[in-house]
């Protein structure tokens, strides 16, 4: 998959992959919300990524992944001095504007070598994480497309297998995300679990009401009502001074 704003860049990368007889394009697009919504449909192996781009970077794309299913990610970007220091730290696949044959053949020879590796997308989304504010906002499906919401505003958030149900403003986004993973990347500060598949904007709890055995009831501002397991009653009433 391919995003970039430029279409001769993306025009270049197509040529240049159509000649690997190992690879396939299954996506071209020209800004970071379509990159994200090719990449959650399509589920390519390879992501070739511009950081310069409207709607979302693709720094902001990668940060935006769960690390266990995300593909391998190339960076594409002019010269950006502090990005290619942060690339060549991490040991992250980039490819610096402008660049000839023998670079993007370099690039993809490792991308066939970390297509081997246990989570090969794992290093470019933590990274990206770790260069932009993911925990600020959050990329959620609304029906067709994708959409961005403020973390701020999501109340609750409930593991469901390998979904999350992510409840904000009354509505409910259905997130193909482990809630361990989508609490990593909106970050604990904000967010706390009260059941082994619930967690809780703090700034939305109203009050607590016990129950039998130690649980408790949470009360959300919004009239909501949630389940407080009392393995996770002491973290809780820690970080509400109780």
């Amino acid at each position: 998959m391919i995003a970039d704003d430029e279409a001769p860049a993306r025009e270049k990368l197509e040529h240049w992959l159509a000649e690997q007889p190992d690879m396939t394009v299954v996506g071209s697009v020209e800004d970071g919300l379509s990159a994200a919504q090719c990449i959650e449909e399509c589920r390519p192996d390879v992501a070739f990524l511009d950081i310069q781009m409207p709607a979302l970077s693709g720094l902001q794309v990668a940060a935006q992944l769960e690390p266990s299913v995300a593909p391998v990610i190339v960076f594409v970007t002019a010269y950006d001095e502090h990005a290619v220091k942060a690339f060549d730290l991490n040991a992250i696949d980039y490819l610096l504007k402008p660049y000839d044959g023998d670079r993007f053949a370099r690039a993809v020879q490792r991308v066939r070598l970390r297509l081997n590796s246990r989570e090969p997308g794992a290093a470019a989304v933590a990274m990206g994480r770790a260069r932009v504010a993911s925990c600020e906002r959050l990329l959620v499906p609304d029906r067709e497309r994708l959409q961005l919401i403020d973390a701020a505003a999501v109340e609750w958030l409930e593991a469901d297998d390998n979904y999350v149900h992510v409840h904000a403003a009354g509505r409910s986004y259905l997130l193909r995300r482990t809630l361990q993973d989508l609490l990593s990347q909106l970050g604990e500060q904000r967010f706390i679990r009260i059941h082994r598949s619930t967690a809780v904007n703090l700034a939305c709890i109203g009050s607590l009401t016990p129950l039998f055995k130690g649980d408790y009831e949470v009360h959300l501002h919004s009239g909501r009502v949630l389940r407080l397991s009392r393995r996770y009653r002491d973290a809780l009433f820690a970080r509400m001074g109780r």
